[in-house]
């Protein structure tokens, strides 16, 4: 698979009561903070955020759910499209509704959406990936992601939906 090639258009896109269904996921990681014992060593989560084309701050990776893919597909292939990893999808976060400026068209004229998200345990980052042209990865401690996050409902699906989560799943 190594002609990765992003999906384009929108002949395929789902929408559902003028809402454009869009999928997504937090990436992330476990990296070791080096502190406490060698036995014991503190574990931290990173996230991994990408910057957007269309201006500042950073975004999770998420884009249109296809008709020919469930939103578990949907969230892996953006995954991989935008930022450029795979991994394990492990948890549906939540659904968050926002307003796309770039994403006004007949079906939803308001540019409403409803995203899907889930959490990724990334297990592999690609060295090449079909948006890495236009689209540089960070990994992040979750305090600075939700400082540089551009949108309010990304913060959410990462305080209320991943973190919420975690802490549920994990301790």
């Amino acid at each position: 698979m190594s002609d990765l090639v992003a999906r384009t258009g929108r002949h395929q896109q789902r929408y559902e009561a003028g809402c454009r269904l869009v999928a997504g996921c937090i990436p992330f990681r476990y990296k070791n903070s080096g502190e406490g014992t060698d036995a014991k060593l503190e574990k931290t989560i990173e996230v991994l955020m990408i910057n957007s084309p269309s201006g500042p701050g950073l975004l999770f990776p998420k884009g249109g759910w296809e008709k020919d893919e469930t939103v578990e597909e949907a969230a892996v292939r953006e995954a991989i499209e935008e930022a450029g990893v795979r991994g394990d999808l492990m948890e549906f976060l939540g659904s968050y509704h926002f307003k796309s400026k770039t994403h006004q068209d007949e079906y939803s004229p308001e540019g409403l959406c409803k995203a899907a998200m889930f959490a990724l345990l990334v297990k592999e980052e690609l060295e090449s990936w079909p948006e890495q042209s236009t689209r540089k990865r960070i990994w992040l401690a979750i305090p600075e992601a939700f400082e540089n996050c551009r949108h309010a409902w990304m913060q959410d699906a990462l305080i209320q939906g991943f973190c919420k989560w975690h802490k549920e799943k994990f301790g």
